[in-house]
């Protein structure tokens, strides 16, 4: 399903951006070292909206910017019903595998660092999550956007089943 990109323009979007993580990479030259910032930033609208971006520069404002531009420029939208996700979902990218599961009314989002950050940036209320393998941000946050883009709402399936929307949930 994630040939099934579902793309957002970013024109009267209100879209609040969290910082993910943040890097200092050094780099040794003849004269010293240099260094520099990287910085992987999430921006969402709350409501089903998001994206991701990283940023590179000599200083951190600027790295934070360039980061959050970039995101603006890749937001996909995610399904969400009820506060929480329609289904359980695993992705993996790189080292770092996730596992989202749908919770009820009132649990809150259970999940670390970099998965928090981009569940909460998409509007996501209720769901349980776990990080299995690599705690890398970068990787963790593209592992949970790979698992977020796999999401199908109940439509898509009915569609998808040739079948009417009641029959996906009575079976």
């Amino acid at each position: 399903m994630s040939n099934n990109i579902r793309r957002v323009k970013t024109s009267d979007l209100d879209l609040k951006d969290r910082l993910v993580a943040i890097n200092r990479v050094t780099k040794v030259t003849k004269g010293g070292r240099t260094f520099s910032f990287s910085a992987i930033v999430v921006v969402g609208d709350g409501n089903g909206i998001v994206g991701y971006g990283l940023g590179k520069a000599n200083e951190v404002t600027t790295a934070i910017s360039k980061g959050v531009d970039d995101a603006k420029k890749n937001l996909i939208r995610i399904p969400i019903h009820k506060g929480t996700i329609p289904h359980e979902q695993k992705a993996k990218f790189g080292g770092a595998r996730v596992l989202l599961i749908p919770a009820s009314t009132g649990t809150g989002v259970k999940a670390g660092g970099a998965m928090r950050a981009v569940l909460e940036s998409v509007g996501v209320t209720d769901v349980l999550a776990k990080s299995q393998g690599s705690s890398n941000p970068h990787n963790l946050v593209k592992a949970t956007f790979k698992a977020l883009l796999e999401l199908r709402d109940p439509l898509t399936v009915a569609q998808y089943r040739g079948v009417s929307l009641d029959k996906v949930f009575n079976g």
